[in-house]
């Protein structure tokens, strides 16, 4: 897909969503686990994002805004990317998680997990097909995607809440400029967000992601810009060797030039054309009609 398309697909579709945001679900509607209060910042949520049935696939993609786990870019990194993929006739869910420093982990890979699991198990009623549920991530936001896809269960089939009986695996992994290792390379800022100023040297290397990939990571796509100085491109690398080594299917583009944090990148004539690679890529991969 050009970059020409690509945008005529944004603005045509575009003219038909409405101009406010989906209403967002909350994860846990009693009370997310471990909330330390209940203002919005203690709620985590999925926004959905509805394309017309009669274009829908029957796939769905969880968006995780990057934000270093202290905010979240959820205009630019969020909810324009969820009405993008919704022009490709995918399902789409922005996810509001938990945020360092009031919040450390595990509580942000629970809320992607937790997102996961509501949307498998509600997939008859999305109109998607429950091994076709992936989850996207940009930046700090593509460090939670990636920790999901290295780090899920089963589900417990005893569990009291049906969400919880199914699986929190992903079926895919889109990462953008993601921050993957807190060993090299690293983000400072997300490391100090999400774990604290003195974490353990076991959990630091067990949330950098790139050691923690197996053959049953999900297939990946990753994109970056050598020219990232926020988030250097050797986090992507990195994980697409182990990806490659463990024998995961995935898909490595990155840019000579451009900033951290471009979004879609439409106003860039030769970033503008990730998307429609990512497009290709879901498309090879039958997760488009």
């Amino acid at each position: 897909m050009s970059p020409v398309r690509t945008a005529i697909l944004l603005l045509v579709f575009g003219a038909f969503l409405p101009a406010q945001t989906p209403p967002a679900e909350l994860l846990w509607p009693a009370g997310a686990p471990g909330a330390l209060g209940n203002q919005p910042e203690d709620r985590p949520s999925i926004t959905p994002f509805l394309p017309a049935i009669s274009a829908r696939t029957a796939t769905a993609v969880i968006v995780c805004p990057g934000g270093g786990y202290e905010h979240l870019a959820i205009d630019k990194e969020g909810y324009l990317v969820a009405r993008w993929l919704n022009s490709l006739g995918v399902v789409a869910f922005v996810l509001q998680y938990r945020l360092g420093p009031r919040y450390h982990h595990p509580i942000e890979l629970g809320d992607a997990q937790r997102a996961i699991r509501m949307v498998r198990s509600r997939a008859a009623e999305f109109g998607v097909a429950p091994d076709q549920v992936g989850i996207m991530g940009f930046s700090a936001g593509g460090h939670l995607a990636s920790t999901a896809g290295t780090h899920f269960d089963p589900g417990d089939p005893r569990a009291a809440d049906p969400i919880d009986r199914v699986s929190s695996r992903p079926d895919f992994l889109v990462l953008c400029y993601p921050v993957i290792s807190f060993t090299e390379h690293v983000h400072r800022g997300s490391i100090l967000n999400l774990l604290g100023s003195n974490p353990d040297p076991k959990l630091v290397q067990f949330l950098s992601n790139e050691l923690q990939v197996t053959a049953r990571t999900p297939p990946t796509f990753l994109f970056h810009t050598d020219a990232d100085t926020t988030v250097p491109p050797e986090n992507s690398m990195m994980f697409y060797s182990a990806l490659r080594k463990a024998g995961v299917p995935a898909e490595l583009h990155i840019y000579e030039r451009g900033p951290h944090g471009v979004g879609l990148a439409q106003a860039d004539p030769a970033l503008a054309s990730w998307p429609g690679l990512l497009a290709s890529w879901l498309r090879v991969r039958g997760l488009l009609k």
